[in-house]
């Protein structure tokens, strides 16, 4: 899918006592109407009142269709066990495209019978769910196909241009489209939001330009590439249909993908394919969650995998699902009630992690003292590479205490951030007047001890750019660096004209050096004004007492 995205000077690090935990004991939302339990009306605050709730609490409620929440499901209905196919080749309704770059496509998928095979039982995991959702809204089931050549079906897939799951979305179209992305989150892979923000696009864009094959270019390439397309077709007199458009190579070639797809769908025999049999029933069902509950906890009273139930649940980014901000998880049909039995008969806790919001900017070891984990655990659970502070605001993921047993309140479910700053010593700003002549941001870099790549960041030039003579280059210097002399240049060397030929005189320049003026305070960014030092001429003399060009040196004056 088409996409539809500095950082700031680094804060001192405080005290971990400026920290909070962000708890909540409120019920999720979007399930089906249940009875409030007595847990609802007790006080939070008190920890006694909120392990007696923690307990009386429903962690689950009876599994449901997420697409007919209010009909009964029957795991014993026999009569749903007929195969999928025949359904999805019933509901193809857009035209057939037969032109080469389709040819290519059925010659690549049928060439790789293992790559459809795999392709095909992934699919199967979610299929029956985007079919009747795509029947549900009068939609051609063609679109079911679209993940196939979107991401294989794979829902943790990721681009290189970033768009993420089985829809492939952006994370700004994902964004326009209310998926939410937190650190707890990801609802682009999400299987029901992520179907139900697909197809939206998808009517959106068909309703814009009245044709599913302009609709599916669109999705893939951004609807103003075929808008302007379509513009220079009617300037130039010319049809506007998807195949008599100018349009990027991956869009000429993104709904001949999907063709060759349906092709192999409607007639696998013809390319010596097998695909596998699919149920015409949920493989999925919806189970509402009531209390916060750690990955593997669920996965083991489900008794599914865990590879096989993050394939269903692919938006959790971290070990604990969080009630306030996913009310539910998806489970294979047969093994729904098999956890909502074996919740309700579990004894201990079913979360063993919970949010720890920073309250000053900190370093990673001040945080892991404060909650009682060690600074390495801290990292890799919460992702915080070398060197970097963790700012202020940031929601780290941190063990349950005991102080701490309530759940994640819905406000940092939802919006729950991280943010980073470099562990930098204090610095301050200085301002370089560059001598005549020019100097290079590598040779400013070099006399500084600095990387260009910042020298460049601090001034707004490309790392091969050269500072002009006279200008003011920007520097952030650590506080300890000495700025009563500046780094000097290497010496060059000059010849003295008019020195008689094989005895040539030779003076050399002393280093050039450069007055600097430092700022009171770095972080205010007050201009520094400096000034020229004042010069002096030293002259070399030949043997003979004739004078030789004189050569200039700089005196630097202390500040």
């Amino acid at each position: 899918m088409a996409p539809a995205e500095t950082a700031s000077a680094a804060e001192p690090a405080a005290s971990a006592a400026s920290t909070q935990v962000a708890t909540s004991t409120s019920g999720a939302a979007g399930a089906p109407a249940a009875a409030a339990s007595d847990a609802e009306a007790m006080d939070a605050d008190d920890d006694d009142d909120t392990d007696t709730a923690a307990k009386s609490a429903p962690a689950v409620l009876p599994p449901y269709d997420p697409l007919q929440p209010e009909a009964k499901v029957n795991l014993d209905n026999s009569a749903a066990r007929s195969d999928l196919w025949h359904r999805v080749r019933d509901g193809f309704a857009i035209p057939d495209l037969d032109n080469a770059e389709v040819k290519v496509w059925e010659q690549w998928y049928s060439s790789r019978p293992d790559y459809v095979g795999r392709m095909t039982a992934r699919g199967s995991k979610y299929l029956f769910h985007i079919t009747q959702e795509v029947e549900r809204r009068h939609m051609p089931t063609e679109l079911a196909l679209l993940p196939f050549t979107e991401s294989a079906f794979n829902p943790q897939a990721m681009s290189v241009a970033k768009a993420s799951g089985m829809w492939q979305f952006v994370s700004a179209t994902g964004k326009d489209f209310d998926l939410k992305q937190n650190i707890f989150r990801d609802d682009r892979r999400d299987v029901l939001s992520s179907t139900r923000a697909a197809l939206d696009y998808l009517q959106r864009l068909h309703d814009m330009f009245g044709d599913w094959r302009l609709a599916l270019a669109a999705y893939n390439c951004g609807q103003g590439t075929v808008q302007r397309a379509i513009a220079r077709n009617l300037k130039a007199g010319l049809p506007t249909d998807y195949e008599s458009l100018s349009l990027p190579v991956e869009t000429r070639q993104y709904v001949p993908k999907l063709q060759a797809v349906k092709n192999i769908v409607m007639h696998p025999d013809a390319y010596g394919l097998t695909l596998p049999p699919v149920g015409n029933h949920p493989y999925f069902l919806s189970v509402p969650i009531e209390r916060d509950i750690d990955v593997d906890t669920a996965a083991k009273l489900a008794n599914v995998p865990i590879d096989e139930f993050r394939m269903l649940n692919p938006q959790l980014d971290k070990p604990v699902i969080l009630a306030a901000g996913t009310p539910q998880v998806l489970l294979p049909y047969d093994n729904a009630d098999d956890f909502v039995r074996a919740v309700k008969s579990h004894q201990g806790a079913l979360a063993t992690w919970t949010a720890y919001v920073v309250g000053k900017t900190m370093r990673p070891a001040d945080a892991a003292k404060a909650v009682g984990m060690s600074e390495a655990e801290l990292r890799e659970v919460n992702h915080i590479p070398a060197r970097m502070l963790v700012k202020s605001g940031s929601t780290l993921l941190v063990p349950r205490s005991a102080q701490h047993i309530a759940d994640v309140s819905v406000a940092v479910a939802d919006s729950a951030a991280m943010a980073l700053a470099p562990d930098l010593p204090p610095t301050r700003r200085v301002n370089m007047r560059i001598a005549k002549g020019g100097e290079t941001v590598a040779a400013v870099a070099k006399r500084w001890h600095v990387s260009p790549t910042e020298v460049a960041t601090w001034n707004h030039v490309k790392p091969t750019a050269k500072f002009a003579a006279g200008s003011t280059a920007v520097l952030f210097l650590p506080r300890s660096t000495s700025l009563a002399r500046a780094p000097a240049h290497p010496a060059p060397t000059k010849a003295v004209a008019n020195a008689p030929a094989g005895k040539a005189v030779v003076a050399k320049a002393p280093a050039a050096k450069t007055r600097v003026a430092q700022t009171p305070n770095a972080r205010s960014g007050a201009h520094v004004a400096v000034s020229k030092a004042p010069r002096r001429t030293v002259v070399a003399h030949k043997a003979a007492g004739t004078p030789a060009k004189p050569v200039s040196k700089t005196k630097v004056a202390q500040p």
